[in-house]
């Protein structure tokens, strides 16, 4: 029997990984073993309880205000420490986080086979996002196998010379996970509390969005609402006490704008499909949303998932106050442009990526 080691970090992760766990572990010809870095803590948890897996190793690594030398420095040791133990057969990590990253370098070091699931997304600017960009090059130069979720990710790969019968264009697990988080009959007080009006999905938290960035997009927001009574905001902040800060010091008196905790996938993902549409800077939020017909303005000025922008369903809207505060703003009034966006094609897969990822690995495990 073949042993298979998983890996994931933080809450996007774990959302986009939980599927394929389930699907090896009906597997009865592979030994799957998970192991979470804990680079999230509690809204790692939270995906877990959902999906209800539990994983083989915990390394626990998340301490308060952890950087980016903390987090490599702990994953490092601790991803030696299961390696040296479990031998897998491969490793499977997943996008662009640390965790990933490290733990595709750890398993390079001991010389074992890596599967990288999302490969290929690219921005090809190292500082946006950041880190996410140079991490998830630096695990497409060291994978074997690359699971790209379109043929424009394909197409990277084979640009950077990557083998292309290493490359297979597998759709997102992403679009499998929402299968089982979407429920037809779910209810929240939040739906509740914005009956009436539209409800607007927000998240921001990109690192390298925190400051002017992040206070351009809040105050954008605060004065579409105060001039459109028909809409509310709900925002589950990130933990990242610097994001809080810069919330609560634009939102915190403002009636129509719900600072939420963060959410666990089940509420998060039911709430965005009954919204009206979505502002994010976020990079998982690109794909989901799409999939549930709700038209995405990304808060950036790049991105590494265009095959939405290019299907209409997503648009770039940087990071400018007074850019975000006509394009949010269009969108509510113009309802031509609204129904273009939320009826275009979803680019990302057909809720079969685990299915295919587990048969690839297979066959590459004989």
């Amino acid at each position: 029997m073949k042993k298979v080691l998983l890996v994931f970090g933080t809450r996007p992760e774990a959302i986009k990984m939980c599927p394929l766990v389930k699907e090896l572990r009906n597997d009865k010809e592979i030994e799957l073993k998970v192991c979470i870095t804990g680079q999230h803590k509690e809204m790692l948890a939270q995906v877990l309880d959902a999906f209800k897996i539990c994983p083989d190793y915990d390394l626990a690594i998340m301490k308060e205000n952890q950087s980016l030398f903390d987090i490599t420095e702990r994953v490092l040791s601790g991803m030696r420490d299961v390696l040296h133990k479990e031998r897998p057969d491969i490793v499977l990590v997943h996008g662009d986080t640390t965790t990933s990253f490290v733990s595709a370098l750890s398993s390079f070091y001991l010389g074992m086979p890596v599967g990288h699931v999302e490969a290929g997304l690219r921005t090809y600017d190292h500082w946006s996002p950041y880190p996410e960009e140079f991490n998830r090059q630096a695990v497409g130069a060291l994978a074997n196998l690359h699971f790209a979720p379109t043929n424009r990710a394909k197409d990277n790969l084979i640009r950077e010379g990557k083998k292309e019968d290493e490359i297979f264009v597998t759709g997102n697990t992403v679009i499998d996970a929402l299968k089982t988080t979407i429920r037809s009959d779910y209810n929240n007080e939040i739906i509740e509390w914005a009956k009436g009006s539209r409800l607007v999905l927000l998240t921001a938290h990109r690192r390298e969005n925190i400051g002017e960035p992040l206070r351009n997009m809040f105050f954008a927001i605060k004065n579409v609402i105060d001039s459109t009574k028909d809409v509310k905001i709900i925002y589950p902040v990130h933990k990242n006490p610097a994001v809080r800060s810069i919330a609560d010091a634009v939102f915190g008196d403002e009636p129509r704008v719900r600072l939420e905790e963060p959410m666990d996938v089940v509420d998060f993902h039911n709430i965005m499909s009954r919204s009206y549409m979505v502002l994010t800077d976020s990079g998982g939020i690109q794909e989901e949303a799409p999939a549930l017909g709700k038209p995405v303005l990304v808060m950036r000025d790049t991105t590494e998932r265009p095959e939405g922008v290019e299907a209409g369903t997503l648009k770039l809207i940087g990071t400018k106050k007074d850019d975000i505060e006509r394009e949010f703003k269009r969108l509510l009034d113009d309802r031509n442009v609204y129904d273009k966006m939320s009826n275009a094609d979803n680019p990302y897969g057909d809720g079969r990526a685990c299915i295919r990822i587990a048969k690839i690995i297979k066959e590459f495990l004989g």
